[in-house]
């Protein structure tokens, strides 16, 4: 990935106060103004994910366990390479709860980026 600016909002639950993390880089790199306690986590998670979940294809319907993986909610928003980003993670489901657990490097290491509850 050539250039990424990304701003991540996580809400533990709807009383929780909000975290806000930053993860920015360059040319593969980690840059200034990242704010997440491990953003070579975070950056590495992205590169390997990050193409399917933020860019997703059209594809078969996905069938996903119905189950309830915590109220935590991420928001990240920004850019990659020139795209913009704008989506929700939630714990609702098991295809959410997966998607959770392959971004979580990109929730902060929090108590609820981990799906703690």
């Amino acid at each position: 990935m050539n250039e990424l600016d990304l701003t991540i909002r996580l809400r533990e639950d709807t009383a929780a106060p909000e975290h806000e993390f930053r993860l920015v880089a360059r040319d593969g790199q980690v840059a200034g103004g990242c704010t997440l306690p491990d953003p070579v986590a975070a950056l590495a998670a992205v590169e390997r994910f990050g193409k399917d979940i933020f860019f997703p294809q059209p594809g078969p319907p996905k069938l996903c366990t119905q189950q309830y993986g915590g109220p935590q909610v991420a928001v990240v928003s920004g850019s990659i390479n020139g795209r913009p980003v704008n989506v929700t993670f939630r714990r609702t489901d098991g295809c959410e709860i997966a998607r959770w657990r392959a971004m979580a490097p990109l929730f902060g290491g929090t108590h609820g980026s981990r799906g703690e509850t």
